[in-house]
């Protein structure tokens, strides 16, 4: 798992999040997390994961608002969000938006789909294995890139200010990963997680 940097300055603003996702008329966050879910229970279905939940993370989103999502696939809505680090990369220590990497040693966020695997016990507690299905994630497991907590994440979005950043892995905060847990782990197919940067989203 990765050691996480903390920014030295956390200030509290908190702003509301999308509830659901069902228009699309209107350049929104609902709008953009249609197109991916959509997507996504497509995929879901053809390949034999949950196609009822999935997580999708928005890294077109700065790190203080809420960027990842909870989607039922069934209903088209938003089940629940909450805040998720990116990779810091090696040149950009506090950035509020991700670079991409399938890299071993770039410190970067690997775009694409994964597959939640098996929960863990490790450094930061409990944590997922994620498993990259496309070339640009290919290296996840390898580069230990997992779902995991630290204390370093609020709870509640703090924008204009940020958090702090990792070395590649989605680090939420620790309540939020008990909330995905519940989903994880009763769910008899694989859940899948999907990190891309949206062209319309900002």
């Amino acid at each position: 798992m990765n050691k996480l940097i903390v920014p030295l300055l956390l200030t509290c603003a908190v702003f509301a999040s999308p509830n659901y996702i069902k228009n699309k008329k209107t350049n929104t966050p609902a709008n953009v997390l249609y197109s991916y879910s959509s997507s996504l229970k497509l995929y879901a279905t053809s390949h034999n994961y949950n196609n009822k939940i999935a997580f999708l993370i928005d890294m077109n989103i700065a790190n203080g608002k809420k960027r990842f999502f909870v989607i039922d696939l069934q209903n088209d809505s938003i089940l629940t969000s909450g805040l998720v680090t990116h990779g810091n990369g090696k040149n950009a220590l506090y950035a509020t938006i991700a670079n991409f990497s399938n890299e071993t040693g770039s410190y970067c966020s690997s775009e694409g789909k994964y597959k939640i695997g098996a929960k863990y016990s490790g450094r930061f507690g409990t944590a997922y294995h994620l498993y990259g299905l496309e070339n640009t994630n290919c290296h996840a497991f390898n580069r230990s890139i997992v779902l995991h907590a630290h204390s370093c994440v609020p709870d509640e979005e703090i924008y204009p200010s940020f958090i702090c950043n990792s070395l590649g892995c989605p680090t939420v905060s620790i309540n939020f990963l008990k909330k995905l847990s519940a989903y994880i782990d009763t769910s008899k197919k694989s859940v899948l997680l999907w990190i891309f940067k949206s062209a319309l989203q900002k």
